[in-house]
């Protein structure tokens, strides 16, 4: 559910949404790891200036998290 929603939400604002990798990595009981992977070109696009819709993106998915009663979410942003 927070992989889909971290997709849906980070596709939204790049220029090449079928080159966006969206996986979770390993996680805990404590806490939940969101690998986001996007083109170099689209990487300003994910973060935004002062990392503001980067940190919009990880507000919404731990907020939903949260909701849920779920682990706590860390969104690593990435490019290839």
């Amino acid at each position: 559910m927070l992989v889909e929603l971290t997709e849906y939400l980070v596709k939204s604002v790049v220029k090449n949404p079928d080159m966006v990798s969206v996986k979770q990595l390993g996680d805990s009981e404590d806490i939940i790891t969101i690998q986001v992977l996007v083109e170099d070109e689209d990487m300003s696009s994910v973060i935004g200036k002062g990392g503001m819709i980067a940190n919009a993106i990880r507000t919404i998915v731990q907020a939903t998290s949260y909701k849920n009663h779920l682990p706590k979410v860390k969104i690593d942003i990435d490019s290839f």
